[in-house]
């Protein structure tokens, strides 16, 4: 009896733990969600702009520069993170090929999760900063290649927008900060911090606002191909992370970071490049929708 009590209470726990993560993300997300839905304006490309070109390589280069984890540790962590994708963006592209897909417009937004305004929370929420460091390592690592071979491959070409993007600066300064233990002085480190503050919550509320006016077409296809994702990402990122990463704190963000919906960001990049918008607004919702289940389970299992 006293064992069923104490796995009931442990479950309980759990249970609650899990609710306390996710809720913050959720009332966030649903407020933008809302906020649009009642006929308010929410300019979404403008607001990803200034997230992603200020807010986010702010958060990253600050917690980079301040991770007190061993820069070996953050190295492995982004070597993972390459490891995974690199097998990902492998599978996918022979998955879109066997099906007759548009590779163009379903092997990166496949491959690429929510990692930033989803997956840090979520994982800071969880783990704390120790785990937020690790996960702002794998979402550098993941950035660089995003907007690197990602957006070549959605564009077929066009490598030179990787130098205009300020994320993937911010995620090589702050891995140099930290591997030379470099500081930047105390007045520019707290106004670094306080624009990245804001990254959180801005990109949880425009994830809600773009989900609202997201239109997407072969909804049912999106949902297939979104279950098929999730269970590819979440094998590789089991695979990789035994094989790479030996403490159980970076396999469970990895865990995580993996297996993150389709971005919003995926969304904006295919239409700004000509890809089919339409197909990747059907994964970005179906794979967000299904996140709704499999997110609270993957903490559950992970915490």
């Amino acid at each position: 009896m006293r064992g069923t009590r104490k796995s009931g209470k442990h479950s309980v726990t759990v249970v609650l733990t899990v609710a306390q993560i996710v809720a913050p993300v959720g009332v966030l997300a649903a407020i933008g969600f809302g906020w649009v839905r009642s006929g308010r304006d929410w300019p979404v490309a403008f607001v990803t702009r200034l997230g992603m070109g200020l807010a986010v390589p702010c958060l990253v280069f600050t917690a980079l520069m301040g991770a007190e984890l061993a820069p070996e540790v953050l190295g492995r962590a982004a070597l993972a993170a390459v490891a995974g994708y690199a097998a990902l963006l492998a599978v996918f592209g022979a998955v879109a090929w066997a099906l007759g897909l548009d590779r163009r417009a379903y092997v990166v937004p496949m491959a690429f999760g929510n990692t930033g305004n989803l997956g840090l929370p979520l994982v800071y929420f969880a783990f704390g900063e120790a785990g937020l460091a690790v996960a702002v390592a794998m979402f550098a690592a993941g950035m660089v290649l995003q907007f690197s071979l990602g957006l070549w491959l959605m564009a077929g070409g066009g490598a030179g927008r990787v130098l205009r993007e300020p994320g993937v600066w911010a995620g090589l300064l702050g891995g140099l900060f930290l591997w030379q233990g470099w500081q930047t002085p105390e007045w520019i480190t707290q106004t670094l911090a306080l624009v990245g503050q804001m990254a959180i919550p801005l990109m949880l509320l425009t994830l809600g606002a773009a989900v609202a006016r997201l239109r997407p077409g072969r909804l049912g296809h999106a949902v297939v191909l979104s279950g098929l994702r999730l269970a590819v990402c979440a094998g590789v990122a089991v695979a990789v992370g035994w094989a790479l990463l030996p403490d159980t704190l970076g396999r469970a963000v990895l865990v995580l970071q993996l297996t993150m919906p389709v971005p919003v960001t995926a969304y904006l990049m295919a239409e700004r490049v000509g890809a089919d918008g339409t197909a990747v607004a059907g994964l970005v919702l179906a794979s967000t929708v299904l996140a709704v289940v499999s997110v609270p389970l993957a903490l559950g299992l992970l915490i």
